[in-house]
């Protein structure tokens, strides 16, 4: 696995897009995120669509082509330097293939920031485009707007990635010792797993550092997917894991079992409670970029900063 194509780093002024690829934005918090992006001395642009219901399906944030014409337009834009999701939820999948990648691909690279649900587009970015992403907070996210950390780290990220090439897990503890190297790639485990055969999804992780998290899937749940994942090949080769957030998937004890029970018959490093994904104080992690984890040190170490 090869680093992708970093994108440039953001500048004070650099004008970005707000865009709704998955479900309902709240008016309020999105109003809150764009203050603090213009405080940072960005230049927000709203998406058309970003406020919109779709009229069937209340979890969606409009009607699957009006998303995807809101990222289109906003990622070839070539006044827009970044491409930043307003939240996740559920329907980029839905989205997805109706992108023109050819057009995407044309516009050049450019920041893609989301989480959760946006899963699908980061791996279709690793595919389509070549492109590295960061995995990172969302606009008008409460773990966003609440936290400094996290808003910190994005910023960051964002404008002095060189001060971030050390990512350090906010808890981290090794579930399995040991240290690798390897491209970050990763994501929602869910949305990861519903990916397998896709024309988006990779071939394999061999020769990468597998982020995952996820939230709302009990014990159980996370056992299959991490199954299905076995079974199918999707983690052969993988060099190293690490563990982010599982917001309300039960009892930690229980879960970790299964972490453990699932994952240490790799024989790689792994990593547990890194602090990226659905938590307070969220890291940005890209992805696509090489690295070194340090299980026991609990810590990311890029080769290059995040953003050229």
């Amino acid at each position: 696995m090869m680093p992708l194509v970093r994108p440039s780093r953001l500048a004070p002024g650099a004008r970005v897009a707000v865009v709704a690829p998955s479900g309902p934005v709240v008016e309020e918090r999105l109003a809150a995120g764009l203050d603090l992006l213009r405080g940072w001395g960005l230049d927000p642009v709203v998406g058309p669509h970003v406020l919109d219901r779709h009229p069937d399906f209340p979890y969606l944030a409009g009607t699957d082509a009006d998303r995807a014409a809101d990222f289109q337009a906003a990622w070839c834009d070539p006044d827009i330097a970044a491409v930043l999701c307003a939240r996740g939820g559920y329907g980029a999948q839905r989205m997805v293939d109706l992108l023109d990648w050819d057009a995407l691909r044309a516009a050049g690279p450019k920041v893609l920031v989301g989480f959760s649900d946006i899963t699908a587009l980061h791996e279709a970015f690793a595919v389509r485009l070549g492109l590295a992403t960061l995995h990172g907070p969302m606009v008008s996210a409460l773990d966003f707007l609440k936290n400094e950390r996290a808003q910190e780290h994005l910023r960051a990220t964002l404008f002095e990635p060189e001060s971030v090439t050390t990512i350090r897990a906010s808890g981290g503890t090794a579930l399995a010792p040991g240290r690798a190297r390897g491209v970050t790639l990763g994501g929602c485990l869910s949305l990861l797993a519903a990916e397998l055969g896709t024309p988006h999804a990779r071939s394999g992780v061999r020769g990468g550092l597998l982020m995952i998290e996820d939230i709302g899937e009990e014990a159980y749940r996370v056992d299959r997917t991490l199954t299905q994942l076995l079974r199918s090949g999707g983690l052969d080769g993988v060099a190293g894991i690490a563990l982010g957030s599982w917001k309300e998937c039960g009892s930690y004890e229980l879960l970790r079992r299964v972490l453990a029970d699932r994952l240490e018959g790799l024989g790689v490093p792994v990593v547990e409670e890194f602090g990226f994904g659905h938590c307070d104080g969220a890291l940005t992690i890209p992805f696509g970029v090489a690295a070194e984890l340090d299980a026991e040190a609990g810590t990311l170490t890029l080769d290059e900063p995040a953003l050229a």
